[in-house]
């Protein structure tokens, strides 16, 4: 990640002293914001798509559920990157070697914790890009595209941990379906009578 970059080329310059410390703990916070955010945002769509198949709907749920803490948790490596950085007593300890070593290290556990995450952010596209497609109040294209971005996740992650010497990123090109629903769901919302009909045929069953 480019912040990872930032944060490793101070100490490839010799600086003792993290110049954008307070740029990558802008990141950091931001990084375990967006998992809390997560958590409201899945239980949204929970209650949104639960009347199309609860099965489904959990699954979508236990999938980013269990991605989030992965993915909070994955912040210490980068947090404790900063913190080798900054702390003058652990130049007193480690030669400038050492500290690059470990610094280089920490940020790439960093970005192995993000590959495994990746996992789980793709595998919770699918029920929910499949209960898009089989809900009748919201646009089918839309549920394909989310589908298409879990396979995406998928083929990401696992080829960058069977061929890290290859970058592989497809996801810029297949994953805007986290974009564009969103924007869909604000903008335009759900057929509501739709939506109305399908919850009362789930309580009905």
């Amino acid at each position: 990640m480019w912040s990872n970059s930032i944060l490793f080329s101070g100490r490839q310059k010799g600086n003792s002293n993290c110049r954008y410390e307070g740029f990558i703990n802008v990141v950091n916070q931001s990084a375990v914001l967006a998992g809390i955010v997560n958590i409201f945002v899945v239980i949204a769509l929970y209650r949104l798509l639960k009347p199309v198949n609860k099965n489904m709907a959990l699954l979508m749920v236990i999938f980013i559920l269990l991605a989030v803490p992965i993915g909070m948790l994955n912040e210490l490596n980068r947090i404790t990157a900063l913190l080798l950085l900054r702390s003058a007593g652990y130049s007193a300890v480690f030669t400038a070697d050492q500290l690059q070593a470990l610094v280089s290290l920490f940020l790439n556990l960093h970005l192995y914790g993000i590959i495994i995450a990746g996992f789980f952010w793709g595998l919770w596209l699918f029920p929910m890009g499949y209960l898009v497609f089989k809900s009748g109040y919201i646009p089918r294209i839309l549920g394909i595209i989310l589908m298409i971005g879990c396979f995406g996740y998928l083929i990401n992650s696992s080829a960058t941990l069977l061929l890290p010497d290859y970058k592989v990123n497809i996801v810029i090109f297949v994953g805007w379906g986290e974009v564009i629903f969103p924007l869909w769901l604000l903008i335009k919302g759900v057929n509501v009578e739709r939506w109305q009909k399908r919850t009362l045929e789930s309580v009905s069953k």
